[in-house]
């Protein structure tokens, strides 16, 4: 394993590879949480956890147990409950240690169970072959360009309130104007690596 190919996996896994804006996967807290920056950041830091930890254990998880059983056909079910359960413990986490955002993340947070880059990864570390270093780097960079693209489309998000913009675009109508143009706007990584 060089650097060479851990850089590629970062650089592909945020800007080239962007789960938000090339398959269009984590639509639903993409849209609801950026209404404000906080919120944004603070799914960002709770979906880069779950999809770190459950990726990594699921990629431990298919190794050593589901493949040395044959029983690869359990990946799908084990994987979600493997997943369901980080959830519930960042849930946990975070309304103990910061009420104030778990109250602004309201019910997308236990949504993070459905959310289907969590599963996109976890499945994407074992079709792609990567061995743990791999998978550990995958399964940071691609939730960290999850968490850059809330970022960026929350503080447009928060511009665009004090705006002057046409009634009939007010709201969502020009939030996906938005997030189209940024997906045209990314694009221009494609030839990066």
């Amino acid at each position: 394993m060089s650097l060479s190919s851990i850089l590629t996996l970062i650089i592909g896994g945020i800007l080239i590879n962007n789960v938000v804006l090339t398959k269009f996967l984590g639509m639903c807290p993409f849209m609801g949480v950026s209404t404000k920056l906080s919120s944004a950041i603070g799914m960002g830091l709770a979906v880069t956890f779950v999809i770190f930890g459950s990726s990594v254990l699921s990629w431990l998880l298919y190794y050593y147990v589901l493949d040395p059983l044959n029983i690869e056909y359990m990946e799908l079910i084990t994987f979600i409950l493997l997943i369901a359960a980080f959830v519930q413990f960042v849930e946990m986490f975070v309304k103990k240690n910061s009420p104030s955002l778990y109250k602004s993340l309201g019910i997308f947070l236990p949504l993070i169970t459905t959310n289907c880059v969590v599963l996109f990864v976890a499945q994407d570390n074992i079709t792609q072959g990567y061995n743990l270093i791999e998978t550990i780097v995958n399964s940071i960079a691609v939730p960290l360009g999850f968490m850059l693209m809330l970022v960026i489309f929350a503080t447009i998000r928060e511009r665009l309130n004090g705006a002057d913009v046409p009634e009939a675009f007010k709201g969502n109508p020009i939030a996906f104007i938005v997030a189209a143009i940024m997906a045209v706007a990314f694009t221009a990584f494609a030839g990066l690596v």
